[in-house]
């Protein structure tokens, strides 16, 4: 057995928190429990170890043109310090990976990759690279941190001079600093929670510095680290998508609701394109929706999901929903059953139990 990877956080931690294997890696799945976790970033702030999320620098001439053919997203609407959302897809319209690329200025380009992905995308950009590109692998230089909650913005702007009330969503400051700790930080008002928040980036050998900086300077405003299960959780209700999960080789993004990161009517061509406008233009066979349990049972990740004897698709994510107290999942399902209020059977274990096809995302910030 191979032995898992550590981020530069690890040391700062792991006298204090349970870890487990995530993809090879080696990280905290909670450190008080996930429910408290969960319930701090709604409601106060919590603090994330997401370095193990890859990195990936594409600069050169020729890089917006070779990012427009690999990607879904229209390029276009950048400029520089605004990020975007987007997809790397297959000629079938598969996934790739989901993704957000930062333009850090003309002709240069930070792509945040899915940590269990990084040497996948890598191989997949480099196999359709073409001249005045050039595409690093730079995951091992960096650490990012997640400061999420409503109390994120008080908590960081204490030690950065970065103005932070200025940077809108999907909006970065970079080059920035964060107190009295060396080097250039990137600070993006992005997240992955679905409450407000900061995701941080900066030099691997800066990151146990800027964890308990953090730490320590959000005490007052019960500020907590938060693992991984409360990181899904968070998401999920939120309507995140998963890679592995809501999105994989075999699930497009237009099937997986996220069709807004898929421009279609962009001149440029792009990989997938022709499958993927079809689909916008036509409708799926296929729909993710939000499901929540009439009898009582927890939806899992894989669990069937009927309609009569019809097996109809399947649940993707799911879970007793902490916010909501109520058992919910995410499910992949034929999309003449997809109509709110349906009522479909979810079978757990030996029993088919019944559940009702309801509005996502389940949460949605005030």
């Amino acid at each position: 057995m191979s032995e898992l990877k550590r981020t530069p956080l690890y040391p700062a931690y792991q006298a204090n928190s349970k870890t487990i294997d995530f993809g090879g890696w080696e990280l905290p799945v909670h450190f008080s429990s996930i429910q408290e976790e969960h319930h701090a970033v709604r409601q106060a702030a919590g603090l994330f170890d997401v370095s193990h999320m890859g990195e990936i620098l594409v600069h050169g001439p020729a890089s917006k043109d070779f990012l427009q053919y690999v990607l879904t997203n229209d390029l276009d609407m950048l400029v520089p310090n605004k990020a975007q959302y987007s997809v790397m897809c297959h000629e079938d319209g598969g996934t790739v990976d989901d993704l957000i690329v930062y333009m850090l200025e003309e002709n240069r380009y930070l792509l945040v990759v899915n940590a269990a992905n990084t040497e996948k995308d890598f191989k997949w950009l480099i196999s359709h690279k073409r001249d005045g590109v050039e595409i690093e692998n730079q995951s091992e230089a960096y650490m990012q941190v997640a400061l999420q909650g409503p109390h994120a913005e008080q908590i960081l702007q204490q030690v950065t001079a970065a103005k932070l009330s200025e940077i809108s969503f999907f909006r970065f400051a970079y080059p920035a600093k964060l107190e009295d700790i060396e080097g250039d930080f990137l600070i993006s008002r992005t997240g992955y929670t679905g409450e407000d928040g900061f995701e941080i980036y900066g030099p691997a050998a800066s990151g146990q510095a800027v964890w308990e900086l953090l730490l320590k300077t959000g005490q007052p405003y019960n500020l907590q680290p938060v693992g991984l299960g409360a990181r899904d959780t968070l998401r999920f209700e939120a309507n995140l998508p998963l890679y592995g999960n809501e999105l994989t080789k075999e699930i497009t993004p237009v099937e997986a609701g996220i069709g807004f990161a898929v421009k279609t009517n962009k001149s440029a061509d792009f990989i997938g394109k022709e499958v993927l406008k079809k689909q916008k233009e036509n409708g799926t066979e296929r729909k993710l929706v939000g499901i929540e349990m009439l009898d009582k049972g927890i939806p899992r990740h894989g669990y069937p999901v009927f309609s009569e004897d019809e097996q109809i698709g399947e649940i993707t994510t799911g879970t007793k929903s902490p916010t909501l107290d109520k058992s919910i999942g995410l499910a992949l399902i034929q999309a003449d059953a997809a109509e709110q209020g349906n009522v479909v059977e979810v079978q757990i274990r030996k029993k088919r139990l019944q559940a009702k096809v309801v509005a996502i995302p389940f949460y949605k910030r005030k």
